[in-house]
């Protein structure tokens, strides 16, 4: 059975959601990153970045909120949570996994600290204004991502601007983003996950 490290205070509630959706068996271990869980040998040995969340699958690591939807998403693609491989929209599936780990997160993590950089062109993720341009071009309007299918993108995705408002991050979320939050959080699977009880 799949171990799925994590911490209901931590962005594995992402993974955790992914994993709900699918209905996928699993054993959920829950590390006390405050603690310092994270930082045993044993732990390290697995993860040497020492964070949650963290999938084992019979003896394969798994870390990296992205990488974790996208493995499950394949490994149940009986559950529809990605286009078939040899679909168009697998690149705008991919975008959208990828986009927050390489370009909001760092974002996030820049205005937090008070960081303003000059060369915004030559950061990996641009800069603030770009950033909020680019979420509200790519929210969708209606249903997911993907039209009316969703998917391991909307968890990903949709899950770090969940994140940003709770947390504002986002400072004033447009209608659209707001709504998209809200179609989000109607999901079983999320309300499930997002539940501290699911520990």
């Amino acid at each position: 059975m799949m171990q799925h490290y994590s911490n209901p205070m931590s962005r594995g509630v992402t993974t955790q959601w992914m994993l709900m959706e699918l209905g996928a068996e699993h054993e959920p271990v829950v590390v006390d990153f405050q603690a310092g869980e994270t930082r045993t040998a044993d732990y390290l040995a697995m993860n040497p970045m020492g964070k949650v969340p963290m999938l084992v699958d019979d003896g394969v690591v798994v870390t990296e909120v992205a990488a974790i939807c996208t493995y499950l998403a394949d490994k149940f693609a009986n559950k529809n949570m990605a286009p078939p491989l040899n679909s168009n929209q697998r690149g705008k599936y991919y975008r959208y996994l990828f986009f927050p780990g390489t370009t909001l997160e760092p974002m996030f993590t820049a205005r937090q600290l008070g960081l303003e950089d000059d060369s915004s062109d030559s950061t990996g993720w641009g800069d603030y204004d770009r950033c909020l341009a680019s979420i509200e071009a790519m929210t969708p309007a209606s249903d997911w991502v993907l039209g009316d299918s969703f998917s391991a993108a909307d968890v990903v995705f949709g899950g770090t601007l969940d994140f940003a408002v709770k947390f504002g991050w986002l400072i004033e979320p447009s209608a659209k983003v707001s709504d998209y939050i809200a179609r989000l959080k109607a999901r079983p699977a999320y309300r499930a996950s997002h539940d501290e009880s699911w520990h």
